[in-house]
């Protein structure tokens, strides 16, 4: 089986991780980055689509379509943003592009960067817990073939990223410690990119992926 797929995000920690895992694989054929500002990097299965607004996306509808999977990695932290804020970038920005994905690819499959701890309930006290679990549940209303939100926890990146700041450098040295300490809050980012293909290629029951689980679907286990 030969997936083409679609990535956002591909300029931060994530997204990057997860596009070179795709890049690498055997069963993607193609890869489409969709991007604000453009790519330096080069591949003969990649294409980049330039969307300085995600919110204007008629003029790029011929170029979003015709896709089995989109890996949606784009994010922000929420440091320093208020709720409004942090809502607009998280929530509406996810929905509206994931929302024109559903309408010109309606088998698609979307894969969406969560994060650990999110809130499903919508309504405990951490802000951007409750506005990640909003948009993990308008996510899997969407009618697309199947949706599923990745809860990475801490990743150690993969040897070769440039995206790799702040907190991720500490985990990449510390990596062997933490794993030991925090296992079920521990990843590579290899595993959450093997773990996003193997949703296409492999299906898992659940539609929201904690670390274990995205360890075990990275290792073919569904």
């Amino acid at each position: 089986m030969q997936i083409k797929v679609i990535i956002t995000g591909a300029t931060g920690l994530v997204g990057e991780g997860v596009l070179l895992e795709c890049l690498e694989h055997p069963d993607v054929s193609q890869v489409l980055m969709v991007n604000r500002k453009p790519s330096a990097l080069q591949h003969f299965k990649l294409k980049e689509c330039l969307v300085p607004d995600f919110f204007s996306l008629n003029g790029v509808a011929d170029q979003l379509t015709g896709y089995d999977a989109c890996f949606y990695c784009a994010g922000i932290s929420s440091n320093g943003l208020d709720e409004a804020t942090y809502s607009r970038i998280t929530y509406d920005t996810t929905l509206h592009f994931a929302g024109k994905l559903a309408a010109l690819n309606p088998a698609m499959i979307f894969g969406h960067i969560s994060g650990s701890s999110t809130d499903s309930s919508e309504k405990g006290k951490i802000m951007w817990a409750r506005v990640k679990g909003k948009t993990e549940n308008a996510l899997m209303k969407l009618p697309f073939k199947k949706v599923y939100n990745f809860r990475p926890g801490l990743m150690k990146p993969t040897p070769g990223q440039q995206n790799v700041k702040g907190l991720f450098k500490v985990v990449s040295s510390l990596y062997p410690l933490l794993r030991l300490i925090f296992p079920g809050k521990t990843s590579t980012m290899r595993e959450v990119g093997l773990a996003m293909i193997n949703s296409v290629l492999k299906g898992y029951p659940r539609q929201i992926l904690e670390v274990k689980d995205i360890k075990s679907l990275a290792h073919g286990v569904s």
